[in-house]
């Protein structure tokens, strides 16, 4: 049975609604286009076993012990990623560290360098040998008086027994 639903004035034109269940229509000179959702051809619906159906149905719940098992997962990887970006902030201020004292090092090392050149160049070494031999009494070693060890690849010498005289 069909329905009125309204009248509508359209440039002087008279334009008429009737629904019929889903299907609506219109009289008149401007006709809208039909809906394409009402009109379009629809697939049946495929019949699942109800051993799918049940299946899908457990999927969609989710027990106590798997909601439990998910959350003891998600703690333990955010304590395993805080501890990861702790350790990560601890190599950085080590390495931060290490260069600091590295430069401290060369600085120092510098400041070493410079002060052994300036020491060694104030030392006059002809006033250091005359009050030497002068003053202190010490004369160049003699014939006999001088020995040499062989090192034997190593950096120091033992001194096992007296030196002759």
């Amino acid at each position: 049975m069909a329905q009125y639903k309204g009248r509508v004035q359209n440039a002087g034109r008279r334009q008429q609604t009737y629904t019929q269940g889903k299907n609506a229509y219109v009289q008149g000179t401007a006709v809208r286009k039909p809906d394409e959702r009402i009109y379009a051809p629809r697939e049946p619906k495929r019949q699942i076993s109800n051993t799918a159906r049940k299946n899908r149905e457990k999927a969609y719940h989710m027990s106590f012990g798997y909601v439990l098992f998910l959350s003891c997962a998600v703690v333990a990887a955010g304590f395993i990623l805080m501890s990861y970006i702790g350790l990560q902030s601890d190599l950085t201020n080590s390495i931060k560290n290490v260069s600091r004292l590295e430069k401290e090092l060369n600085n120092l090392k510098l400041d070493n360098d410079e002060e052994y050149n300036r020491i060694t160049s104030s030392i006059d070494m002809e006033e250091v040998k005359r009050i030497a031999i002068q003053e202190l009494g010490m004369k160049y070693a003699e014939e006999g008086q001088i020995i040499t060890f062989s090192g034997e690849g190593s950096d120091y010498v033992r001194q096992v027994a007296d030196i002759p005289k």
